[in-house]
């Protein structure tokens, strides 16, 4: 008993400590976004601002197009997490009840397409989207950022797939459904917490990208809001601090927003009593 106690002590320390490693860059930044000048200087800093103001953010946003980027980082993802999620929910499917070679060496290129770096791929990614007239153009970062979603995309509805009980399907199949109505009334339901969580993933990893939106976006007008970002910082590496974390803040607000509002969906057993065994 007392081992058991002691290991769960452990366990429960060890997910604190996580915790706090997590959250510690994020409460830093939202301390320093609400910090003056004269207290960002300060050879004590404190956790708490002593006299918190909004001249981050109004000077952020006077210094920088912040909303006009954040336009653009919202469509170019939402459009790369709608279309990865409409390609690879068939496509997962497919992988997951077809066992065959085919879909086996799919599943093999999901898996080592994740091993290749940024750097490897943006020189063919450019002459490509180049010879498409593309570069500079929301478009073809959208396109980007659908090809190196899907991989991932797909690894994930694999597994929901396969979490799916394939009676279900038969005992539609037995009722008269065909394919299509059996995918669409059956199958696709109890997908729903996978796509929803498959779409998130596609999301934030669109809105947090900035080399692939460094390399093809050129005028500031088409710039999204993790480039703009690097604006803050001078010529000589020297950040201007407050008006960055402001604009850093409001940043990651749609990510948390996003996730807190779904999150129960991810998290929902659906499946749960759909087959007794």
């Amino acid at each position: 008993m007392r081992t058991s106690t002691g290991g769960r002590v452990g366990q429960y320390a060890a997910l604190l400590a996580y915790l706090v490693f997590l959250a510690f860059p994020f409460l830093w930044l939202v301390s320093t976004a609400f910090k003056s000048p004269r207290e960002l200087g300060s050879l004590h800093p404190s956790w708490i601002p002593e006299d918190p103001t909004l001249d981050n953010f109004r000077q952020a946003f006077d210094e920088q197009p912040l909303l006009r980027a954040a336009g653009n980082s919202l469509l170019a993802a939402l459009g790369a997490a709608l279309i990865a999620v409409l390609i690879a929910t068939p496509l997962a499917y497919v992988m997951a009840r077809r066992r065959t070679r085919l879909a086996k060496a799919a599943t093999g290129w999901v898996v080592v397409s994740q091993a290749f770096p940024l750097v490897l791929v943006i020189i063919p990614l450019f002459l490509v989207l180049k010879n498409l007239r593309m570069i500079n153009s929301l478009v073809g970062l959208v396109m980007v950022y659908v090809v190196w979603a899907l991989p991932f995309a797909l690894w994930m509805l694999v597994g929901y797939v396969r979490a799916v009980p394939a009676e279900l399907e038969e005992a539609a199949a037995v009722d008269g459904a065909g394919r299509v109505r059996t995918l669409v009334s059956v199958t696709a339901p109890l997908l729903a917490p996978g796509i929803v969580a498959t779409g998130l993933f596609a999301f934030i990893t669109a809105w947090n990208e900035f080399f692939f939106a460094l390399v093809l976006l050129k005028t500031p007008e088409k710039q999204t809001l993790p480039v703009v970002l690097t604006h803050f910082i001078g010529a000589e590496g020297v950040a201007d601090l407050g008006p960055l974390a402001a604009a850093a803040f409001l940043a990651t607000l749609p990510s948390l927003v996003v996730f807190a509002i779904i999150q129960r969906r991810i998290t929902g057993g659906m499946l749960a009593g759909a087959v007794k065994s």
